[in-house]
């Protein structure tokens, strides 16, 4: 990592008010009066679990499938395998009421190209997260889905935080989270519809069609001929099916790593036509044999469903496809069922998708089992199907323990929760497996950078991809704008900046400023008297696809004399960077502080558009910097 290059300045002044002197402790950071305004006051924060700690969220229904408050800790019974465990915390989570967002303190409007990672939404509320899967759905299906979730944001609960993904062959961000449903409104109306090139039938509602080898049997053709037809046939299906699996698996995986370092419950709400977890061995009597397209991804699944429980992410399937009947009634269908060889293909088509709908419903119920959520299949009322699963899972208990089994074996460890007061449901994760939850997540390095973006396992990756939930242990407010005035371009980027081999020019510069609430980052006294921090600066510049194109990335370390240090963040920590984005077309910055001694970070995002077009304000000089004791490492 080059030296720091952003130069302390009173550029963002006025922007934090804060104290002027602060009481440094050796190993924290300073806690003045509250520069930034700070969520009201509710419950202590969900536990989030580690390797000492299991975390269980459970939803308690009636019979009515309404939501049971004002149970204890007495009420409940928790063991693991036929051992008692003793529960260690224990909390009660409900949904947000009119009355309670009436009482929310209104984020104060900021100026244009101000951003900040504050929000007042209350810390004991869920998050959810809407997955439109077009992977696995008909775009038929797909815009049946869309229609139902904007008739379900016509009255969704105020401060109901909600993002949307997409997922075709890649997870893409659609909208961050958000508890603005116009904004949500915004996105579902923009054609969101992909047709999947893994699916036999990616628009829906196609029938049941001859397949080739079907045509060459009509034709008389050589049965061999048939017969290898047949093979290739339902291996090119089984490929497919497992690529839709992977992807899928994929996408989850990295849904459950950037979720994981937020804390409390999390509801993925996932609209797809799924996928089976197996493809076990023909029964249709077609294929000369029947176990030449198998496949398994149970290792894949199990490793998925465990880093979403443990990530304390809820799965709530709903089967985009509502209420199915068998394709071979079909008004579309084309194939022929009279005579013999036309009953028997009717049987087959029959067996065929009672079979894979049975493997498909199973999987999307083994995840929600798994996870603590709930399956929705066979149903035309997908909006009563978000609403009942976003109130589940806003409506909970959370309950940790530590097990008196301490071995991180790898083996999977059956939860059992019960309750003392008859005729209640309780939805919750059944188990865990005992891996050591820090095996395989490499250590987030000093900074980040390259346009290849960060990797796929460390805190940095969460704070620093587009369209993830906004940490908050660091507030920050950046200012952006243009560092040249309009229509002013550049063939190169700024100094610094670490673009992708494959990003062109024109581009044009930005200047990024930064006031840092000192209180969230850590001032560390050494054995010499001296007081320092240590923290990145990191600019990521992401194109529509999510792909890193251009990033900057600094590390700052601040030291000197307590006076020094006082006198330097009297007004907040200021530093500023510049970085440079296509001139033409769409991007996205993502902005970031990471405190290298707590490994604590801050991030914001915003599109490029949003300040292209602002005027550089006019800022008079700053005054003299202290004079540097500290220099750069």
């Amino acid at each position: 990592m080059s030296p720091p290059r952003a130069r302390l300045t009173l550029l963002l002044a006025g922007l934090i008010a804060l104290a002027p002197a602060y009481a440094l402790a050796q190993s924290t950071s300073p806690v003045p009066p509250a520069p930034f305004p700070k969520p009201p006051a509710g419950p202590v924060p969900a536990l989030k679990a580690n390797a000492q700690l299991v975390v269980v969220d459970v939803v308690v229904t009636d019979k009515n499938q309404r939501p049971v408050h004002g149970l204890k800790a007495t009420d409940f019974t928790l063991a693991e395998g036929n051992t008692p465990q003793t529960v260690k915390n224990f909390e009660e989570h409900t949904a947000l009421t009119l009355t309670d967002a009436t009482r929310l303190t209104p984020m104060p409007k900021l100026p244009p190209g101000v951003y900040t990672n504050y929000s007042p939404d209350p810390a004991n509320g869920a998050l959810n997260l809407l997955l439109l899967d077009a992977l696995n759905t008909p775009m038929k299906d797909q815009a049946y889905v869309r229609q139902q979730l904007l008739a379900y944001l016509k009255s969704v609960p105020p401060g109901t935080r909600i993002a949307i993904f997409g997922l075709t062959n890649r997870l893409t961000v659609l909208q961050s989270f958000t508890s603005d449903p116009e904004v949500l409104q915004r996105v579902l109306t923009a054609g969101l519809a992909k047709s999947s090139a893994l699916l036999d039938d990616p628009v829906g509602g196609g029938g049941t069609q001859n397949s080739m080898g079907d045509d060459l049997e009509d034709a008389g053709d050589d049965p061999t001929t048939v017969a290898n037809v047949r093979m290739f046939e339902a291996q090119m299906q089984t490929f497919q099916l497992q690529l839709r699996a992977k992807y899928t698996l994929d996408a989850m995986s990295d849904i459950a790593r950037y979720l994981a370092d937020l804390p409390g419950r999390k509801n993925l709400i996932w609209f797809s036509g799924s996928f089976p977890i197996n493809i076990l061995p023909d029964t249709t009597g077609t294929l000369a044999d029947p176990f030449a397209a198998m496949a398994d991804s149970e290792d894949e699944f199990r490793d998925t469903v465990d880093l979403l429980a443990r990530s304390q992410v809820a799965v709530y399937p709903i089967d985009a496809r509502g209420l199915m009947t068998s394709p071979v009634f079909d008004a579309s269908t084309s194939r022929n069922y009279g005579g013999a060889k036309g009953i028997a293909r009717m049987n087959q088509d029959q067996s065929k998708f009672f079979n894979d709908t049975v493997q498909e419903h199973g999987t999307m119920q083994d995840m929600a089992q798994a996870t603590g959520g709930h399956a929705f299949v066979d149903t035309n009322g997908l909006t009563a199907a978000v609403a009942s699963a976003i109130g589940q899972g806003s409506n909970f208990y959370t309950l940790a323990y530590t097990p008196t089994n301490s071995e991180r074996d790898g083996k999977l460890r059956k939860i059992k929760l019960q309750v003392t007061r008859p005729g209640l449901t309780l939805a919750y994760r059944k188990g865990y497996y005992a891996d050591d939850p820090g095996k395989g997540r490499a250590r987030a390095d000093a900074a980040v950078t390259g346009a290849a973006g960060p990797t796929a396992a460390d805190a940095m990756h969460m704070a620093m991809t587009r369209g993830a939930p906004a940490p908050t242990q660091i507030l920050f407010k950046a200012y952006v704008y243009p560092a040249r005035p309009a229509g002013q371009t550049e063939e190169t980027v700024a100094s610094h900046n670490a673009p992708s081999p494959k990003v062109k020019g024109p581009f044009r510069s930005y200047n990024v400023g930064y006031a840092i609430n000192p209180s969230d980052i850590a001032f560390l006294r050494g054995a010499n008297g001296k007081v320092r921090a240590d923290f990145d600066l990191v600019v990521f510049v992401y194109d529509p696809d999510g792909v890193v194109v251009n990033s900057i990335a600094e590390t700052i370390h601040v030291a000197g004399t307590l006076e020094d240090i006082k006198q330097q963040v009297a007004h907040g920590v200021h530093y500023s960077q510049q970085i440079s984005a296509p001139a033409k077309g769409q991007f996205f910055f993502r902005i970031a502080v990471r405190d290298l001694n707590r490994d604590h970070y801050g991030a914001v995002e915003l599109a490029a558009s949003e300040v292209r077009n602002l005027t550089a304000p006019s800022i008079p000089p700053a005054p003299p910097a202290p004079t540097p004791r500290s220099k750069p490492n």
